[in-house]
């Protein structure tokens, strides 16, 4: 196979790396061991250095030991980005335990379908979500054991002191619960003398090949599944991610941590990334734009990962302009396309470059990123990252490689691919074949080497025996003036197989209505294309990293009245 993208790397970027044989705590061993009192962790005036970081994982998988969590157990993780959130992942792992990072916006059902296949009998989470957990475990007997934090266990001695009071005054305020099952996250690291004078000898021995974590799929398309990452996929994410930009400071970057850990995308370019190359890591538990713009320009962060919803909303601030941006070097966009109208208007009020990259939580998660600073092509999701191979085949028989400049289905490898699905061996084989991972995403290439996204292959839409890509149709619906959002779903219909719908969300202070954005797509799109109903919905369903939730627009009703109306127009 050609790999014609190698060329339009940056200066610099090598072509293969050498992945050592570790383990992701290895990574904070490496990083104490280098430089000890550098900063690890700040979180709202508490630092935690780096030496301080590394003996609180030991304190803590110590403790997870006394409670009897053995190697390959499952321990689940619902946690906000605080500082226990990264003790606990690493402190996890030092146990040879999987760590189960767990959504903390999920309601009772989702919480529970996740712990029941993971098989999680231990849940680490923070206070004001136990309520959640409590109805599970009384549904599910499911986890046996919760170790309970607070966000004011890591404040600083005032914040922790005003903390009840504001968090009242804010109806956040939960007393810490009390029971046989449920043990205090501090008691739990007090559990041990300090990491330095005890035998660490009693910690298991890990591999690399051992799995690490399993990481659930978002569900937007069906069920999620456990993706298995090893402790190999690990450190090669974070080690791709690395040597993506050839001018990184290892100990001198500050990342700002506002990209949820729980998710792959946060986990591998902040979390991990950081972590293994001894930079800081400024944690955020919620993302509000005012609070970000100010953690950039205060802390003159260098490293910023995020969503297109998040550069939106940092845009649209009406006093932006009074804070500097421009210590950004490494600006990422992920999760989701961006749209080109976001990236533009950010950019403007920033003067910051944004680079979008391309993965899956499959692909732990990287495949593809754009040059951080050589040109590309507008609407690329970039180039494959050093040591992963990308071919785009036909949809049909996935053997057939397809012509540049034509749709088709995205498959990879390398060595951040998992190595299956949690105890779902058939689907394992569905996506995993001969080494590839099958994506499940339609892109083409171009001659380059430089990869576009089409839309997922599942959310194609099958209208009058005709394919239409929902992106498509979003795109031209955006080039409205007064569309801020658009979402475009395949609905069931008896007669024509699948009816084209779009949800819109307009800009403030705009008023459009369905028949103009219909008579609006008419001049870009085939008639096949044009939506059948339009919903204006004040905002969309997403995920907390910004995917929008299809599944849940499509399993809606077309309005009938108003659908026969727009079909005979548009037929």
């Amino acid at each position: 196979m050609e790999r014609t993208w190698i060329s339009r790397y940056d200066a610099g970027v090598p072509t293969e790396i050498s992945y050592p044989d570790c383990t992701a705590p290895d990574l904070i061993r490496r990083s104490a061991a280098r430089a000890p009192d550098s900063i690890a962790l700040f979180f709202y005036g508490t630092h935690i250095s780096y030496g301080e970081l590394d003996a609180l994982t030991t304190r803590l998988a110590m403790g997870l030991l006394r409670l009897g969590v053995r190697q390959g157990d499952r321990v689940a993780l619902l946690l906000p980005n605080i500082p226990q959130s990264v003790i606990a992942y690493y402190g996890v792992l030092k146990t040879g335990a999987v760590v189960v990072p767990t959504n903390p916006l999920y309601v009772e059902r989702e919480l529970q379908m996740q712990l029941l296949d993971s098989g999680s009998n231990i849940i680490i989470a923070l206070d004001l979500l136990y309520p959640r957990i409590r109805a599970v475990q009384a549904a599910a007997a499911l986890p046996k054991r919760i170790i309970i934090t607070s966000i004011r266990d890591f404040l600083p001695p005032l914040k922790k002191f005003l903390y009840p009071f504001k968090a009242r005054l804010a109806k956040r305020w939960i007393a810490r619960p009390t029971g046989p099952s449920i043990f205090n996250f501090l008691k739990v690291l007090g559990m041990t003398s300090d990491a330095k004078d005890h035998d660490l000898s009693d910690l298991p021995r890990i591999r690399a090949d051992d799995l690490a974590q399993l990481q659930y799929t978002g569900g937007t398309t069906g069920t999620p599944k456990g993706v298995m990452l090893t402790h190999r996929n690990v450190i090669a994410s974070a080690l791709q991610g690395r040597a993506w930009d050839p001018h990184f400071h290892d100990g001198q970057e500050s990342f700002l941590g506002a990209i949820p850990f729980f998710h792959s995308y946060g986990q591998s370019t902040c979390q991990n990334l950081a972590v293994a190359t001894g930079c800081r890591i400024v944690l955020l538990p919620r993302f509000h734009p005012d609070e970000v713009v100010k953690a950039i320009h205060k802390h003159r962060i260098t490293v910023f990962s995020g969503v297109p919803m998040m550069f939106a909303k940092i845009a649209d601030l009406p006093h932006l302009h009074r804070y500097n941006l421009r210590s950004l070097r490494i600006c990422l966009s992920g999760a989701s396309p961006l749209p080109t109208d976001v990236q533009d208007q950010f950019e403007r009020a920033t003067g910051v470059r944004i680079t979008e990259g391309y993965g899956l939580s499959e692909a732990g998660p990287t495949t593809h990123c754009n040059p951080l600073r050589g040109e590309h092509p507008p609407g690329a999701m970039g180039l494959p990252f050093p040591d992963t191979e990308a071919r785009v085949v036909d949809v049909e028989t996935g053997l057939r490689d397809v012509p540049d400049g034509e749709p088709g289905e995205l498959i990879v490898r390398g060595p951040q691919v998992m190595c299956g699905y949690w105890d779902k061996e058939e689907e394992t084989q569905e996506v995993l074949r001969n080494g590839w991972l099958f994506t499940g995403d339609l892109v083409h290439r171009n001659e380059e080497g430089f990869f576009f996204f089409v839309d997922r292959k599942k959310d194609i839409i099958k209208s009058r025996g005709e394919t239409v890509y929902p992106r498509e149709v979003e795109e031209v619906l955006l080039r409205h003036q007064a569309v801020a959002e658009a979402a475009v779903v395949g609905v069931a219909d008896h007669i024509y197989g699948e009816l084209v719908k779009a949800y819109v969300v307009t800009k403030p202070g705009s008023f459009v209505t369905e028949q103009e954005l219909i008579r609006h797509c008419t001049k870009w799109l085939a008639h096949y294309k044009i939506p059948s109903a339009i919903e204006f919905r004040q905002e969309l369903p997403r995920t907390i990293i910004g995917k929008v939730l299809r599944r849940m627009m499509r399993d809606e009703p077309v309005r009938s009245s108003e659908t026969e109306a727009i079909q005979h127009q548009t037929v």
